[in-house]
């Protein structure tokens, strides 16, 4: 969810992909044979939520992906793509919790990483649709490529975030937070940035995108939500998918037309490049929205002294930041967790997605009293607060419009900060305006479409 941006191929899976450093067959779990029936001391309980896992007496089961001591499901990633494991990582820490604490009623979880390597969605998807409960806490940067198999085998996902349109809203799918098919979902966060923080911004801005389809549909999306809050896109620009070797002519291009706002659709490396180039010519928009892929300290890193003159922010879908974690019980268990199960690996903004997926698909399996796909998914959207256990703003799963609740960080020299947008709900602002898109730009895959429907879900 993270922000659904793609600059070209390259950018689409550096942006939009959780990923992973194991193979697809590779769970993680270390004890995958053994059933989760004992008694543990590991503490079921995660932030607000009691009793997430649990042993339990488990029976032979004919579901696929589940027997009577193990419950098998899919971690989509693009992770032979990109080389990053946030999936991963959020689906072996999870999952060797939970078992350590019983598992699904005394069944344990075992992850399957599948590995789309970007361009290979369908046939990771045709393989889950052969063995899998269900597909949890992943993502893939060209999900679209592979909703339509996902639905004919009638596979309920819980993604950490979802990508493109088709992929988004479809059915079968339960999101724990944004995005929401057909709404602009940032209206809050631009609501603030040029109606509030920086009004004088708002008849110039600025979108700098990556020369693809996916992110020129993004770029018209983006420029009806801005005039939907009033504002007006007054610069737009493309950069090529094979990349920049000198960024000078674009931050010229967005010095001389003026832009104060300006919104990166790309990566966040050639953000950093493109900031760079602005300083060294004096120039510095009043805000940047360098999106919450950037949000961590590699952006900062590569940005160096810009930060000193630029201005980013970013928007965390309603998600508690990082740095709230000494006042935030459920974040500072995301580190706890980590440190224990993985403390080599890096908690970023994906794991903290990944782990409100894990928890929804967790929650909503343990209140089975027999473990099936139907139950599962009509558990999953009883929740009309779904907090992940306080990582997240509560987010209605029963409802097709989105969260009225948004969290923006600002990136400094001494890191990435909460920023001053007055939160009136703990980490959230939630007076969010609701705007549905006039244009049209594709409608969530169904399962009519496949010519299935929810009846056939057992």
């Amino acid at each position: 969810m993270r922000r659904l941006l793609i600059g070209s191929v390259t950018v689409l899976a550096v942006l939009l992909a959780g990923c992973s450093t194991r193979s697809d067959d590779d769970t993680g779990t270390g004890a995958a044979q053994t059933p989760a029936t004992g008694a543990s001391t590991t503490s079921a309980d995660f932030g607000t939520l009691k009793d997430v896992c649990g042993p339990g007496t488990a029976k032979p089961s004919s579901v696929q992906g589940v027997t009577g001591s193990s419950v098998k499901v899919g971690v989509m990633s693009d992770v032979g793509f990109t080389k990053k494991s946030e999936f991963a990582d959020a689906a072996k820490v999870f999952t060797d919790w939970c078992n350590d604490a019983g598992g699904i009623g005394g069944r344990r979880i075992e992850p399957v990483v599948r590995d789309t390597r970007l361009m290979d969605v369908r046939q990771r998807v045709l393989e889950a649709c052969t063995s899998d409960f269900a597909l949890v806490g992943g993502g893939a940067a060209l999900d679209a490529l592979g909703v339509q198999d996902r639905l004919k085998c009638l596979l309920p996902n819980f993604p950490a975030q979802s990508s493109q349109t088709g992929a988004v809203g479809s059915d079968l799918q339960v999101i724990a937070s944004q995005p929401v098919a057909g709404y602009f979902q940032y209206t809050g966060y631009y609501g603030w940035l040029i109606g509030k923080k920086y009004p004088g911004s708002a008849q110039h801005v600025g979108i700098v995108s990556g020369d693809s389809p996916v992110t020129k549909l993004m770029s018209t999306q983006f420029e009806e939500g801005v005039a939907g809050l009033g504002g007006k896109v007054a610069y737009t620009d493309l950069y090529p998918a094979a990349g920049v070797s000198d960024w000078t002519p674009y931050a010229q291009a967005i010095k001389t037309r003026k832009v104060r706002g300006l919104i990166f659709l790309g990566d966040f490396a050639s953000l950093a490049k493109l900031e760079q180039a602005l300083t060294s010519i004096g120039y510095a928009p009043d805000w940047t929205d360098a999106n919450n892929n950037a949000y961590g300290p590699a952006f900062l890193q590569l940005a160096g002294p810009a930060l000193a003159k630029q201005h980013n922010y970013a928007e965390l879908a309603a998600t508690a930041p990082l740095e709230s974690a000494a006042d935030n019980p459920a974040t500072q268990q995301v580190v706890d967790l980590f440190r224990k199960y993985a403390p080599d690996k890096q908690i970023t903004y994906p794991v903290l997605r990944a782990f409100a997926a894990w928890l929804l698909f967790a929650v909503s399996a343990r209140d089975c009293a027999e473990l099936t796909r139907r139950c599962v998914y009509d558990n999953a959207l009883k929740q009309t607060a779904w907090t992940a256990g306080g990582l997240q703003a509560p987010f209605d799963l029963s409802s097709k419009e989105p969260t009225r609740c948004y969290s923006v960080v600002v990136a400094t020299a001494e890191g990435w900060k909460a920023a001053d947008f007055d939160p009136d709900q703990g980490a959230y602002r939630c007076d969010a305006p609701v705007y549905k898109y006039k244009g049209n730009y594709g409608q969530p895959a169904t399962l009519a479409s496949v010519g299935k429907s929810l009846s056939d879900l057992t």
